[in-house]
């Protein structure tokens, strides 16, 4: 799919079909000028209430005269002063889905009609193309019958503004790399194991020349001493890969940026086992793993200038009768002991040592990214992303990124008050609080910080946005917060 800007008039543009917005309180720029030619057929249209202005309602117009689209495709965007960023997602989500229906090969876009309240055209530009992208996404690698290819090859963008290049690469990467995060995130656990995972990651290694990838095996990690991984992992018969992904954008020396994604590819809880009841859904809980690839894809696509490497922990936590026992204790690759009170929280055990790892890389700033607790969910909902960091300017930095990519985090406590919590007799700390369940997220993370003392650190807990039910499948979350935020530390 080729995408164009262009600051032709609307009304002397030749296309199969043209998207405009209409609004409410107020005649769009497109509209107006489709007017003027067109003896105000189009305001017409809008003032008797064939056309709707009501939020998302896409209305078809065929045979207005003196102009050179065979299609006028008007959609509602409600009231202008509360056209905000939850509105024009709506508003795109329903121009990709008549694009799908309709069949269309070549359309124009009236950009400046979409006036976010607080957002520039820029902004706009790269929300606009990414949510097209990412509502073009339809599952069907497992199915028998396979979805229609998508026929759109031409998308062009009206707008007065010169200068869209940037914002139209963004916003192609970006959601090229949340696709790949759905993808994966969907694909059944007989199928995404974390073999799989090392293949994608090899296989960017191909595609790319700026990233070199590796695949450590379970018997290297074992040797070194990943005793809190390998707990996890010898329940499966899948063995367990710890997956480095280096992208090489700064020949300067700089430090690399780390992001460390949990990749539990199937979640049974383990010894301690979870409810039959929505267990399927266990497959997404390697969506931090699933991030990482899509961010690391979108970085390689962009090619900025800055050092990322990425790094997934990638198991499957399985019963069996060699399986972690609770109340088993084990060595992590820190030297740290552990005691496992419930294999079910077996996703900071994989992080801590992939966390330990990273620290030979010297890094700038690290953040892990993974599906942990349920917790968040009842704390956060599915709406932000839950934000821990050892650095106040980090999360703040990681804060700002997701409200500039409109994938949101919220700031969460990470005080001394809770070390405690994670207090064992048996054991230098527990991977479970000792004071139940109040608060897991935050005693989740603090677990985390344990292993994250070297280097500025963050935890993205997002168990709540990478998915929410089986229904809407993977989100792709939270792939343009970190995206955003390594390209705002781009040189």
């Amino acid at each position: 799919m080729k995408l164009l800007s262009s600051n032709t008039a609307i009304q002397d543009i030749q296309s199969a079909a043209c998207f405009v917005f209409a609004y409410s309180d107020k005649a769009a720029t497109s509209i107006s000028n489709i007017d003027t030619t067109t003896d105000r057929q189009l305001s017409g249209y809008i003032d008797s209430g064939v056309v709707s202005t009501k939020v998302a309602d896409v209305t078809p117009i065929v045979g207005l005269k003196g102009i050179g689209f065979s299609t006028l495709y008007v959609i509602g965007c409600g009231d202008s002063a509360v056209f905000k960023e939850n509105v024009l997602l709506k508003v795109v989500t329903a121009m990709s889905a008549t694009i799908k229906r309709a069949g269309l090969g070549d359309i124009h876009i009236a950009l400046d009609d979409l006036q976010v309240v607080g957002r520039n055209v820029h902004w706009v530009t790269q929300k606009v193309i990414e949510r097209l992208i990412t509502g073009f996404y339809q599952y069907d690698t497992t199915k028998s019958t396979k979805n229609k290819e998508l026929s759109l090859e031409l998308v062009t963008f009206l707008s007065a503004e010169s200068g869209l290049q940037l914002a139209i690469d963004n916003g192609r990467c970006i959601g090229h790399g949340i696709n790949i995060a759905r993808e994966l995130g969907n694909l059944p656990a007989n199928i995404c194991t974390p073999t799989y995972l090392g293949e994608q990651a090899l296989a960017l290694d191909v595609a790319f020349p700026e990233i070199s990838s590796s695949v450590i095996d379970e018997s290297e990690l074992e040797a070194m001493g990943m005793g809190c991984f390998m707990s996890v992992s010898r329940g499966s018969v899948q063995p367990g890969k710890l997956i480095v992904m280096h992208y090489q954008g700064d020949n300067s020396g700089s430090k690399p940026h780390v992001i460390v994604g949990k990749g539990i590819t199937f979640d049974t809880g383990g010894i301690s086992l979870k409810p039959g009841a929505g267990m399927d859904e266990m497959k997404y809980d390697m969506g931090g793993a699933a991030s990482v690839l899509g961010t690391m894809t979108a970085i390689a696509e962009l090619k900025p200038t800055i050092n990322v490497i990425g790094v997934i922990a990638a198991a499957e936590n399985m019963p069996a009768g060699n399986a972690t026992k609770p109340g088993d204790v084990v060595t992590s690759l820190s030297g740290k002991t552990v005691e496992i009170c419930n294999t079910d929280a077996e996703g900071r055990l994989v992080l801590a040592d992939a966390l330990t790892y990273v620290e030979r890389f010297d890094p700038e700033t690290v953040i892990d990214i993974a599906t942990l607790t349920g917790a968040v969910v009842v704390a956060l909902g599915h709406h932000p992303t839950a934000v821990y960091a050892n650095d106040d300017a980090l999360q703040q930095a990681i804060l700002s990124a997701g409200i500039a990519a409109w994938d949101r985090g919220w700031p969460m406590p990470l005080w001394d008050d809770y070390r405690e919590e994670i207090d064992t007799p048996y054991a230098d700390l527990a991977n479970i609080s000792n004071v139940g369940r109040s608060g897991g997220s935050i005693t989740a993370a603090m677990f985390l910080a344990q292993f994250a003392e070297k280097f500025t650190w963050a935890h993205l807990d997002i168990a709540g946005t990478a998915w929410r039910n089986k229904k809407e499948g993977a989100s792709g979350r939270p792939v343009g917060m970190l995206t955003q935020y390594l390209l705002d530390r781009s040189l």
